[in-house]
């Protein structure tokens, strides 16, 4: 369980390692070699505004650097993460959601 008392950086950045732990600690060769590379790419949480179809924009939390293509954010609003590729106006929202490992794993 997860503090109220934390900011939403702190939460998001919480249930992050959560995953990523259970990942590393796991049985599952494969999915624990996605940890490894995820843990490679984070960063602390922090703001950014996302691109969804139709014109929409939401304020997220990036989770991992942009590495060109891809990152992968926290939607607060859905309470999920989310696969964004990069574009010249920011990131934009391409329909993979889940879990942060869910996400990272999809590319």
């Amino acid at each position: 369980m997860i503090a109220p008392e934390l900011t939403i950086a702190e939460r998001v950045s919480a249930l992050v390692k959560a995953e990523l732990a259970e990942a590393l600690n796991g049985s599952d060769p494969m999915l624990r070699k996605t940890a490894e590379a995820m843990r490679e790419v984070l960063c602390p949480p922090r703001p950014v505004q996302v691109n969804f179809s139709g014109g929409l924009t939401q304020d997220c939390w990036s989770v991992t650097r942009g590495d060109g293509d891809y990152r992968v954010t926290f939607m607060p609003v859905a309470g999920y993460f989310s696969l964004c590729v990069e574009s010249d106006f920011g990131p934009l929202d391409i329909g993979v959601h889940g879990s942060a490992l869910g996400c990272f794993g999809s590319v």
